[in-house]
C-alpha cells in the first residue's frame, strides 16, 4: 500500500544509497537538493511524474520574503519586529512562533544564497502590496520578487521534461510575460502596447527556436523558477529521477533510513543516510481526503494542480505517527471551467479590473471581488453556510468589461470576439444575454436580487466607494485596477448589454494541511517530538503561513526556505 511504513536495519541491501532523498521536484524540493549537495551531501530527487517541477512549475514563481536583500536598491525598507507583527496577525496565533521566526531568519539568507549561488535571480516588486494592507507590520510593497526570465535554451534536452505553464499565464497561450510585464499589460498601464507588442515579435521573431517548438525560449514565473533550478542541478550533477513514484518509508528501530520508490516500473529500497525530505505537494487530486478533510462541496476537478497531487507523502508521514495540521484549509482559488481541457482556470487578478462583480444565487454579493484570491473561496463557503445560496458563485459583466480584459479563458473581445470562441462555450464556459433578466434565468440566480445588485455596483462606480465591501479601498485591491478608470480604478458600470456570466467554483492551488514540523522541518509525532530522519516541507507540511496568504509568494517562500533548513540541519550546520 503506497505511504505506508515499512520496517527495516541497519546495513540493509538497498538498490542504492544517498545522504538526503528528497521527494518532490517543485521549488522547494530543488532548491533543498541544491543546498544539500552545496554542503557535501549526496542527494537524489525523485519525481512521481514524468514531467519535473510540480505546481511549482505553473504558479507565478514569486516568493514573499521580508527584509530581502532587494529591498533597499527598489527604494523600500522593511524591519524584521514588522514582519513578525505582521505574520502573528495574519496567522491568528495557529502558527508557533519558533516556526514563524525561522522563515523570517532564513528566507533572506535562502534567497541571498540562491541568487549567488545559482541561475536563479530575482527583481523586487515595489508597487506589490502585502495581501492584508489593514494588518500591522504590512507593506505597500517589496517583500514578494519575481523572478527573472531565463533562457530555455540552457536546458537542452531537459527542457522537454519541465511540466509546462498554465496557458492563462501567457499571451495567446503561448508567449510569456513576467508578473511585472502582466501587470502593465492588464491594467493598461502607460506603455502597455509597446510592450504586448515587443513580446509578440520577439517571440515570432526567434525564428530557429519556432522551428524547434512552441514554448517561448525566454521563461518566465514559475518556468523561469523552475527552470533556473533545474540547470544549477545539472551543473552539480544531482540526480533526478522521473516516474520514480514514492510507495513508503523504511524505518529501524530509531529513525527513517530509507524508502521504497518506483523506477522503471519495479520497486527499488533507496537507503537515505541521513533523512529523508518529503517535498511531494498536496492531496488536491485524492478525493477521499478531500472528503475527508476540507469544507463540503469539494471537488478534487475544481483544483489546477497537477493530477500527481495525491497526498502519498502525508500518508506515509501519517503512517509513521506524524501530527498533522491545518487539514481543513487551502491556498484557495476561484476557479472557471473550460470545456475540452484538463484543466480549471484560477481568476487571479480578473476580479479586481472595473466592470464585474460576484454574486450567489440570490443575486447578491458577499465578498470585496478583488481580495485575496483565497479570501474569495472561504468567503464562497462562509456565505453558502449562512444563505445556503453558494458555491457555485457568479461572475457577472457586461460588454464594455468584455470589450476591454480578458476573463478566465477569454481574451479581451477587442482581440478574440464571441464569434471566434467556440460554440461549444456559450451555455458552458460562460453565458450571454441581451437583459439581466435571461441571464439570470440562464445561470438560475434570483433576478430581482441581481438587478438590485448592478444598479448598486454602478452607484458604487460613480462615487468610486463601494460602500458594501470596499471594493478598490487598498492597495492591493487597486494593483490589479485599470489606471485609466475613475475615480476607483477597480469599479466601473455594469450597464451595457449583451450580459455575460461565468461559473465560479471553489477551487484552489493546493492544500494547505500537512504533516506538522518544527522550526527545522522535522516532522513531529503528536506529543511534539520529532521523527529521526524525516522532514516535509512545502504543501506536505502544515503551512507556515497559518490560515492566512500574507503575500504573493507566500507558498513556494517558505518551500524553498524551509528546504534550505532542512538541508542544513541534515547536515549538522
Amino acid at each position: 500500500m503506497s505511504g505506508a511504513v515499512r520496517p527495516g536495519a541497519a546495513g540493509a541491501n538497498w538498490d542504492g544509497e544517498f545522504d538526503v532523498i528528497v521527494v518532490g521536484s517543485g521549488a522547494g524540493g530543488l532548491t533543498a537538493a541544491i543546498s544539500a549537495h552545496d554542503l557535501g551531501q549526496s542527494v537524489v530527487v525523485l519525481e512521481k511524474s514524468d514531467q519535473y517541477g510540480g505546481t511549482s512549475a505553473i504558479s507565478g514563481g514569486g516568493v514573499w520574503v521580508p527584509c530581502n536583500h532587494l529591498l533597499a536598491a527598489a527604494g523600500a525598507s522593511d524591519s524584521h519586529d514588522e514582519a513578525l507583527t505582521y505574520l502573528k496577525a495574519a496567522t491568528r496565533g495557529m502558527v508557533a512562533e519558533a516556526r514563524l521566526l525561522a522563515y523570517l531568519e532564513h528566507a533572506p539568507r535562502m534567497l541571498r544564497y540562491l541568487e549567488e549561488k545559482t541561475w536563479l535571480k530575482y527583481r523586487a516588486m515595489l508597487q506589490y502590496s502585502d495581501y492584508y494592507p489593514h494588518l500591522p507590520g504590512s507593506k505597500p510593497g517589496a517583500r514578494t520578487l519575481d523572478p527573472l526570465p531565463f533562457d530555455a535554451s540552457r536546458l537542452g534536452a531537459e527542457f522537454g521534461h519541465m511540466r509546462p505553464p498554465q496557458p492563462g499565464t501567457l499571451i495567446g497561450g503561448r508567449i510569456t510575460m513576467t508578473a511585472g510585464e502582466a501587470h502593465t499589460i492588464l491594467c493598461k498601464d502607460r506603455g502597455w502596447t509597446t510592450l504586448f507588442a515587443k513580446r509578440m515579435l520577439s517571440y515570432w521573431l526567434d525564428l530557429p527556436w519556432r522551428l524547434r517548438t512552441k514554448r517561448d525560449r525566454r521563461l518566465t514565473l514559475g518556468s523561469s523558477l523552475i527552470g533556473s533550478l533545474r540547470r544549477s542541478m545539472m551543473d552539480r550533477g544531482i540526480p533526478l529521477w522521473l516516474n520514480a513514484p514514492f510507495e513508503s518509508l523504511i524505518v529501524d528501530s530509531r529513525r527513517v533510513i530509507g524508502l521504497v520508490a518506483k523506477r522503471d516500473g519495479n520497486s527499488v529500497r533507496i537507503g537515505a543516510r541521513r533523512g529523508v525530505i518529503l517535498a511531494a505537494g498536496g492531496f488536491e487530486h485524492n478525493q477521499a481526503m478531500r472528503d475527508q478533510y476540507l469544507p463540503k462541496p469539494t471537488r478534487a476537478e475544481w483544483t489546477v494542480t497537477p493530477e500527481a497531487n495525491t497526498g502519498d507523502a502525508i500518508r506515509a508521514g501519517l503512517e509513521a505517527g506524524a501530527r498533522v495540521d491545518l487539514m481543513d484549509h487551502a491556498w484557495w482559488a476561484p476557479t472557471v471551467f473550460i470545456m475540452g481541457r484538463e484543466k480549471r482556470r484560477a481568476l487571479f487578478v480578473e476580479r479586481a479590473l472595473p466592470g464585474c462583480v460576484m454574486v450567489n444565487r440570490l443575486g447578491q454579493r458577499f465578498v470585496d471581488e478583488a481580495a485575496p484570491y483565497s479570501d474569495i473561496v472561504y468567503a464562497m463557503y462562509a456565505d453558502n453556510e449562512k444563505s445556503n445560496a453558494n458555491l457555485p458563485a457568479w461572475l457577472i459583466f457586461d460588454a464594455e468589461f468584455r470589450r476591454k480584459y480578458p476573463c478566465g479563458p477569454l481574451l479581451p473581445g477587442m482581440v478574440r470576439p464571441d464569434k471566434a470562441l467556440p460554440a461549444s462555450w456559450l451555455g458552458s464556459v460562460f453565458f450571454r444575454a441581451d437583459s439581466l433578466d435571461s441571464l439570470a434565468s440562464q445561470i438560475q440566480v434570483d433576478a430581482a436580487g441581481l438587478k438590485e445588485t448592478i444598479e448598486r455596483m454602478s452607484q458604487f462606480a460613480e462615487s468610486g466607494d463601494d460602500k458594501e465591501f470596499g471594493k478598490g479601498s487598498n492597495p492591493f485591491d487597486r494593483y490589479y485596477g485599470d489606471v485609466n478608470v475613475k475615480p476607483n480604478p477597480c469599479l466601473a458600470p455594469i450597464a451595457k448589454p449583451p450580459f455575460y456570466a461565468m461559473r465560479i467554483d471553489a477551487g484552489d492551488i493546493g492544500t494547505k494541511g500537512g504533516l506538522l514540523t518544527d522550526q527545522y522541518a522535522r516532522v513531529v509525532r503528536e506529543d511534539g517530538q520529532s521523527i529521526p530522519g524525516l522532514y516535509a516541507i512545502g504543501n506536505t507540511s502544515a503551512a507556515v503561513m497559518g490560515p492566512s496568504y500574507p503575500g504573493a509568494g507566500s507558498t513556494l517562500g517558505p518551500a524553498m526556505t524551509f528546504g534550505y533548513i532542512a538541508a542544513h540541519h541534515l547536515a549538522g550546520v
